[in-house]
């Protein structure tokens, strides 16, 4: 599962301490993969989180921890109002093939793997 959070900052030095702090909460806990903060390189006053999870299962536990709740939680009250959570369906490594998985949605588009 992928979560890209994105934001609008107009004051980047206190947003970065705070979502340093939200990625450390997040990073604690079971489920999760890997994350950044990443800053748009055309437009210097959007931002965003991007987290990798397990599952949806292992996030909304995650979003539910008393540790997320207090440093996490704030920091995405701001975000932008639009959908932040993705289910993986394809994937490649470098210079891999596109590994394709199945949808966790009862009406999941029906995919396969690409050569």
């Amino acid at each position: 599962m992928l979560v890209v959070t994105r934001f609008v900052v107009s004051d980047p030095d206190p947003f970065v301490e705070r979502a340093h702090t939200a990625l450390a909460a997040l990073a604690a806990r079971p489920g999760y993969l890997s994350g950044e903060l990443a800053r748009a390189i055309d437009e210097p006053d959007t931002w965003c989180l991007v987290t990798r999870w397990e599952s949806v299962g292992a996030y909304r536990r995650a979003l539910s921890s008393y540790e997320v709740k207090l440093h996490a939680t704030p920091l995405l009250a701001e975000a932008l109002d639009e959908p932040s959570a993705y289910e993986v369906l394809a994937a490649a490594e470098p210079a891999g093939q596109v590994v394709v998985v199945g949808s966790d949605r009862a009406d999941g588009p029906a995919l396969r793997s690409r050569p």
